[in-house]
């Protein structure tokens, strides 16, 4: 049946066009251009509310320089960017392409410039830009930003295919180029807020752009990558030092609610009707703390930060940062500073990066003085320093704001939300 498959997807495909590999969907047929629109460089939230006759214009335009080609997708260096009709999120696309001297393009992920790609010899005329460091890198992070320039120099010579290998998580982006690593888990900075305090969108099109040069391109394949694939690479990155608080098994090294919870499926879970806050018997000054959670439809819970041992840990302890079910109808009108991921009642975090209720998500919390970073997902929801707020939700004061130790916890409020996978460094 595998062969009959292979057999008769090899008739349907061009010369050119490899079979995908096993999990990933070609987005160029290798016949024409189907599953491809017009697009720019343009806020891809802009670009959803462009009327349909514009963007329909932008396709049109596109579909005069680009052309498939003996199982090639081929641009003349002119025209508006090859744009994928559907939005991807969390993927690994892999794609190869060639281009001639003097050329630059590069590759655009939910929508958000790029992955540079471009002459790096010295008759292109772009060193003194980066073009020396070769292809491959986010060319439009901020200077000096992880991923900005590629750690290695691995484009071919002009005339030869170079291939492709990105996976990216949130806005956590690796990319290989010829095998090599030239992006290592760095996060793609929006370029469509330049104060840097919103992520790139949760979902965007992949855009091929068009910079004065002819491109060829072939092999276009993607995978659509699940919670547990995600989960998997964001906990595999950069988790030297971190330490295991939860066995799995009981609520060993815990104190506090332990009535209100139980350890179910080898995750913490607070009890239907329950709460109150189960804490680590130790207690951490500057932490990071890395866990998987699920909340079902309306759950909500949420962490304990530098908390006392006693009262409401949202105002005893330094705070109480958000775990919600954000998508729930009940949670419609709430302040901005309650939804998830936020310093309860203090400042609002991004929204719009949880997973569905019933699915796992990969949060990281990073506690360093006054200031904390919330990473959700691969994406930075909240980087702030409450020190400097001055403004809260119901002019209520918190008391515990500016503690500097404490202990880590889960502040339940009646939902069975559940944790795993529960490991803290000390920093």
């Amino acid at each position: 049946m595998r062969f009959a498959l292979a057999s008769a997807l090899a008739l349907v495909l061009a010369p050119s066009q490899a079979e995908p590999p096993v999990g990933f969907t070609a987005l160029f047929n290798g016949k024409d251009l189907d599953g491809w629109v017009g697009g720019n460089t343009v806020d891809p939230k802009k670009f959803r509310e462009m009327p349909a006759e514009e963007r329909e214009k932008w396709t049109a335009d596109m579909r005069a320089h680009w052309k498939a080609e003996n199982g090639e997708f081929v641009n003349d260096g002119k025209g508006k960017y090859a744009t994928t009709a559907k939005d991807y999120g969390d993927i690994e696309l892999r794609i190869d392409y060639k281009t001639v001297a003097k050329a630059d393009s590069g590759i655009y992920l939910k929508g958000i410039p790029q992955i540079q790609i471009w002459d790096t010899t010295p008759e292109g005329g772009k060193h003194n830009i980066g073009a020396d460091k070769g292809s491959g890198g986010l060319w439009n992070n901020s200077k000096g930003a992880p991923g900005k320039d590629p750690l290695v120099h691995a484009d071919k010579p002009f005339g030869e295919w170079n291939s492709f290998r990105i996976v990216q998580v949130g806005a956590r982006t690796t990319i290989h180029l010829n095998d090599k690593l030239v992006v290592d888990h760095a996060i793609l900075e929006n370029y469509w807020d330049k104060s840097r305090k919103s992520p790139i969108p949760p979902k965007g099109p992949i855009q091929l752009q068009t910079h004065g040069g002819e491109i060829r391109w072939r092999n276009v394949f993607v995978k659509e990558l699940s919670a547990e694939e995600c989960n998997a690479i964001l906990a595999a990155r950069g988790g030297a030092g971190f330490e295991a608080v939860f066995n799995g098994k009981d609520l060993d090294g815990w104190a506090g609610a332990l009535d209100n919870y139980e350890v179910k499926d080898g995750t913490i879970m607070c009890k239907p009707g329950k709460g109150g806050v189960l804490h680590t018997k130790a207690e951490y000054g500057d932490f990071a703390v890395r866990f998987e959670f699920k909340v079902p439809p309306g759950g909500n819970n949420g962490l304990a930060i530098r908390y006392p041992g006693q009262g409401d840990t949202a105002y005893t302890g330094m705070c109480e940062l958000q775990v919600l079910d954000d998508a729930s109808p009940k949670y419609a009108k709430l302040d901005a500073r309650q939804y998830h991921g936020s310093v309860y009642g203090v400042v609002p975090a991004v929204r719009g990066y949880t997973r569905p209720a019933g699915e796992w998500n990969f949060q990281e919390v990073t506690v360093k003085g006054p200031t904390i970073r919330v990473e959700l997902n691969g994406s930075v929801i909240l980087d702030a320093d409450v020190s400097k707020v001055t403004e809260f939700m119901g002019n209520k004061p918190h008391p515990g704001l500016s503690r500097t130790s404490g202990h880590f916890g889960f502040a339940g409020h009646s939902d069975p939300v559940q944790f795993r996978n529960v490991r803290i460094k000390r920093l």
